[in-house]
């Protein structure tokens, strides 16, 4: 019994704390604020179990099952907050309160329950030792298997019907005199089991509706990952791809976007046989790349095999990328960048880097000088590089700071930036490991966006976007990260 409620306790902790770190970015901060409200909240469960002077048994049920209710659906119902717009925060942080001190009162108010069967000493050492125990199985369960299996929002509603099990188990403690009491305790047990079990079924499709009606638009893919929540969508026979329900990109105007990135750096190398992508699991940058008929190999490092999945399977994407994935040419790894780049041994003519935003401490590290010495050893000599960098408008200072990490390990730079209308002027960094002219080759294909003049202008910056001191991203400072969230905090 205290295995599984310590087991369905930090599923609940870690389920909340990977929500908050997926919408609001900045993971060790959003880990950082729910597990120590969490554990606080803990105590103030603990405190309070002092209050409950009598029918312990039953309040014991009634807790439990207030924890499987509320800790089961914690985190379809912090998606469906988000979804639905408002107070995400107060949400969150209110459900850490109150699942934290639910769970906080569970231990001693059981501890008091068999107090009268064992020895002091052997209570606490199978109630801790249970507990401890119960921890690690909810810390390895929670990642090797739940999310896996049931996806993020429903591996809550798992632990809540176990919650829920060992709460209706637990009426049998109830003293058999009180018939009605233990009635209708498990009456309360079967259903808030049956609440739960309907969440289980049915709960991912109600944030899925929420979320489409929020976006005005039809839901075509939604999809939880270990890493992410995969949103596609169809706005007015437009595709849009959401990651943790930021937009990626719109089938609109993401040529702007694509050959912009792409192009510039395929044409300012001296060869192109072999391009690798770090990012753009959609495909739609190798797309781009593939226009070039010099290009004999592509390999994409995305880390999340459900986007890449998705780019290949789902006839809307696939045909916006036009198969990419599927090019005999291209050869597709679901890695971690970061070490893929320290084991590779590869030498490449283009890189392209189509990271998302430096929104956190485990994407800023794809943007710090270690991670850019490591991508250097992997470029060829003659050969360019082009990385992803946010908006030099909207932040101002999170842009050249990329400028400023890149030159610090040895690059040449040359920042440019194109306006793409589903989010403004946006920036990127071309670099090669010498002084370079501003490139001048577009594939032979037409193309919708890019033409020489259009090219040539995307090295110019007015005053507005002008280079500002940041200073350089390093691996133990994460200093991008911080401008990023200060800079961006002014339009989010």
């Amino acid at each position: 019994m205290v295995l599984v409620i310590a087991t369905a306790g930090l599923v609940y902790e870690l389920a909340m704390a990977a929500v908050a770190s997926y919408v609001l970015g900045d993971s060790v901060r959003q880990y950082s604020l729910v597990i120590g409200l969490y554990l606080s909240a803990l105590g103030l469960g603990a405190w309070l179990s002092r209050f409950v002077t009598r029918r312990l048994e039953e309040t014991f049920v009634d807790v439990e099952l207030a924890a499987a209710l509320v800790g089961g659906l914690s985190a379809p119902g912090l998606f469906l907050a988000f979804s639905l717009g408002g107070a995400f925060e107060l949400v969150l942080y209110s459900m850490v309160v109150v699942v934290g001190a639910l769970v906080g009162l569970e231990l001693p108010l059981l501890m008091r329950i068999l107090e009268g069967e064992l020895e002091l000493k052997e209570l606490l050492a199978r109630a801790l030792g249970a507990d401890y125990v119960g921890a690690l199985a909810g810390s390895i369960g929670f990642s090797l298997v739940l999310v896996p299996a049931f996806g993020l929002a429903r591996s809550t509603v798992v632990c809540g019907l176990l919650n829920g099990a060992v709460a209706l188990a637990s009426t049998w403690l109830l003293d058999p005199a009180h018939r009605a009491r233990v009635i209708g305790a498990r009456l309360r047990a079967i259903a808030i089991l049956a609440v739960l079990g309907a969440a289980l079924a049915g709960g991912s499709d109600l944030v899925r509706a929420a979320e489409s009606r929020r976006l005005d638009a039809t839901l075509l893919e939604s999809r939880e990952t270990p890493y992410q929540r995969i949103t596609l969508l169809d706005r007015r026979g437009t595709i849009e791809l959401h990651l943790n329900g930021h937009l990626q990109f719109s089938s609109l105007d993401e040529h702007r976007y694509h050959e912009a990135l792409v192009h510039p750096a395929v044409g300012a190398a001296e060869r192109r046989a072999r391009v690798l992508v770090g990012g753009g699991g959609d495909g739609l940058a190798v797309r781009e790349i593939l226009a070039w008929p010099e290009v004999r190999e592509v390999v994409l490092v995305d880390l999340d095999p459900e986007v890449t999945r998705l780019a290949r399977a789902h006839p809307r994407l696939r045909g916006l990328n036009r198969g990419a994935l599927d090019d005999p040419r291209v050869r597709v790894l679901n890695l971690d960048a970061m070490r893929f780049f320290a084991e590779d041994d590869g030498v490449w003519d283009v890189i392209v880097l189509d990271f998302p935003d430096p929104s956190s401490y485990a994407v800023g590290k794809l943007f710090s000088t270690r991670f850019y010495a490591t991508v250097r050893e992997r470029l060829a000599a003659t050969g360019a590089l082009v990385v992803q960098s946010t908006s030099p408008f909207l932040a101002r200072r999170t842009f050249w700071c990329v400028v400023e990490t890149l030159e610090a390990v040895g690059f040449t730079t040359r920042p440019y930036h194109a306006f793409v209308p589903s989010f403004g002027e946006w920036g990127f960094v071309l670099a090669r490991l010498g002084p370079f002219p501003e490139p001048s080759a577009l594939p032979p294909a037409p193309l919708r966006f890019l033409e020489p003049g259009t090219l040539r202008g995307l090295f110019h910056f007015a005053d507005d976007m002008a280079r500002v001191p940041a200073g350089v991203n390093r691996l133990d400072n994460q200093r991008l990260v911080g401008l990023y969230l200060s800079e961006w905090s002014r339009f989010l």
